[in-house]
């Protein structure tokens, strides 16, 4: 079969053909459709975060997954050939960009009916996160406040979507286009952050969803009330910083949970939106990173497995 591999840190993504691969016990083998990327691949593949996810070579790349069931394993139950699901595979693994690849069943949820298959990818981590983030660290409740910043971006879209549906009052930051993005997703205010500085006009929020870190999370603690609570993505906060405030301070390491990613795809077939930056046939790989890389992608880029030469 064909994948899309990597031989080193920093090296070319390329199109090789390897051995289908084996099918254990508790595992099935997916017919991959679509693989939505995601900045980990990029930091995976270039050895930055060697530390946390380290990877054997040569590494077939991609986590998140969508396809179809094309063999059970022999203690699978519950599941069948031709199921259609979603997936996000060990990070340690990869082995998403692929014509197939093995998910452990314990791993795999139904895909959404609403959204087609390749696109149902893009809700992996990006949902996942966001989902996770907000009901599982946050507990945001009804009549909350809460700040995302990045509310065009891969994972800030879904999180104004799903405060909002969980009835909080909805802010976020985001820019040209994005404004208006982020208000069809449906935020309450958008605040332009090229034109304007969030912390002059926004305060008292009980909760802050920090996509972007560096100085925009000091920044976002003026915006919390005494007691709020900062929410992390891109690095672990200072938490030293957000408690000498009277601040709280979490940090968001998404993990797979199948649980998790059958209550996203319910949003999705609910009616949240995916935000699509492009769909590329997997042997696009290479452009599609270095579009991911130069922060050009207003949306999920999906690789089409179906599309591979």
């Amino acid at each position: 079969m064909k994948a899309v591999q990597i031989r080193a840190y920093g090296g070319q993504a390329e199109a090789v053909d390897i051995d289908d691969p084996a099918v254990g016990p508790r595992e099935v083998l997916v017919r991959v459709s679509g693989v939505a990327l995601n900045p980990l691949d990029l930091k995976i593949a270039s050895g930055s975060v060697q530390g946390f996810f380290p990877v054997q070579f040569p590494y077939t790349l991609g986590t998140d997954v969508s396809g179809t069931i094309a063999e059970v394993g022999a203690e699978v139950a519950g599941w069948s050939v031709e199921d259609r699901v979603v997936a996000r595979l060990d990070p340690t693994q990869g082995g998403a960009a692929a014509e197939f690849t093995t998910v452990p069943a314990d791993q795999l949820a139904k895909a959404p009916a609403s959204v087609s298959l390749p696109l149902s990818a893009g809700i992996v981590t990006a949902a996942g996160t966001a989902w996770q983030a907000l009901t599982e660290v946050a507990s945001l409740r009804t009549g909350q406040t809460v700040l995302v910043h990045g509310g065009a971006g891969g994972v800030g879209s879904f999180a104004v979507q799903f405060a909002r549906d969980i009835g909080a009052r909805v802010i976020a930051t985001a820019s040209g286009a994005g404004v208006d993005i982020a208000l069809k997703l449906g935020a309450h205010e958008v605040v332009d952050y090229k034109v304007a500085d969030f912390t002059e006009s926004i305060s008292g929020v009980d909760v802050v969803l920090d996509t972007v870190g560096g100085e925009n999370e000091a920044r976002s603690l003026e915006a919390l009330r005494p007691g709020g609570l900062l929410v992390a993505l891109p690095v672990p906060p200072d938490v030293e910083r957000a408690v000498a405030r009277g601040l709280r301070a979490e940090f968001v390491f998404h993990t797979s949970a199948a649980g998790r990613l059958a209550a996203v795809v319910r949003k999705i077939d609910d009616g949240a939106h995916i935000l699509l930056d492009r769909m590329l046939p997997l042997t696009a790989t290479p452009d599609a990173m270095n579009h991911l890389r130069d922060g050009k992608a207003a949306g999920k880029v999906i690789l089409v497995a179906d599309k591979i030469v």
